[in-house]
């Protein structure tokens, strides 16, 4: 047992407690995996990650992530939320672009008017869903086929399915079974856009509406996800469902206000947010 540097951020918002919060071990080096683990059920969060030194040459720390009940390889919101916790103490890029490895390998995230974003990874699967999982999704939401306007894999790591609805309103008017989704992760995404060009008023900047229901990681529904909007970005701008630079609102249903903005620049899809340091000190393990 020692102690250690420890953090706690709120991603993907400007207003503190309004976003999705992170907790990072920042000297994370001799834990265990049980150890890592135990911490992660301990505090209950939806993720937590642990800073490490870099294995891959051109990287300048290494991330692992852990859930209440596993590891992830990969995660957006722990990747912004870690940058920053990195950076607040004390850690300097090697470049332009500070370069994060997890294990999905090599992940840049760049600094941006007041906001950090990362660059998306590769899908690992992509393409429309079965009927069997699409059929699954429609009964645990509560849905009729016409309801889902598009649906497509997003997984670039942690799983992800989707479907795109044809409204916010009906994306927020969701009460999932979530016994029925096990073990889907699923994204649900609907426009705010009331008519082209208009944007509904209560949302303010969001183009999109977008929820995480998680049925295998010990929290139900993600306040806001990084990971998912980032396989959602690559699908809705690729396909033409959304332009090249958007934001989504997510967290909405959960009293929260995360606010994800979307860029391609390239062949790079670029999703960033806001993040907000609310506790430093250190942590005993």
């Amino acid at each position: 047992m020692k102690s250690r540097r420890y953090t706690v951020v709120d991603v993907f918002t400007a207003t503190p407690l309004k976003g999705n919060p992170l907790a990072v071990v920042v000297d994370a080096e001799g834990l265990s995996d049980a150890q890592m683990q135990a911490f992660a059920r301990w505090t209950n969060l939806s993720e937590t990650s642990f800073l490490l030194p870099p294995t891959q040459a051109g990287a300048d720390y290494r991330v692992r992530i852990f859930t209440p009940q596993r590891e992830l390889p990969f995660a957006g919101h722990p990747t912004l939320g870690s940058c920053q916790a990195w950076l607040s103490q004390g850690g300097e890029p090697q470049g332009d672009a500070v370069v994060q490895e997890c294990a999905v390998g090599l992940v840049r995230v760049r600094r941006e008017q007041g906001r950090l974003a990362f660059a998306a990874p590769p899908l690992l699967r992509s393409g429309p869903l079965e009927e069997g999982v699409l059929a699954q999704i429609q009964t645990a939401l509560h849905l009729q086929p016409e309801d889902v306007v598009a649906h497509q894999w997003v997984d670039n790591g942690p799983g992800w399915c989707a479907v795109m609805l044809r409204s916010a309103e009906q994306v927020l008017a969701l009460k999932p079974d979530f016994a029925a989704l096990q073990p889907l992760e699923l994204g649900v995404v609907g426009p705010h856009l009331q008519k082209v060009g208009v944007v509904a008023p209560q949302q303010g900047e969001a183009q999109f509406e977008v929820r995480a229901f998680i049925s295998t990681m010990g929290v139900p529904e993600d306040p806001v996800t990084g990971s998912l909007n980032a396989g959602l970005a690559q699908w809705l701008i690729g396909s033409g469902l959304a332009p090249d630079h958007y934001v989504a609102a997510q967290g909405t249903a959960l009293g929260r206000a995360g606010r994800v903005h979307v860029q391609r620049e390239g062949a790079t899809i670029w999703v960033g947010g806001a993040v907000q340091t609310l506790v430093q000190g250190m942590v005993t393990l």
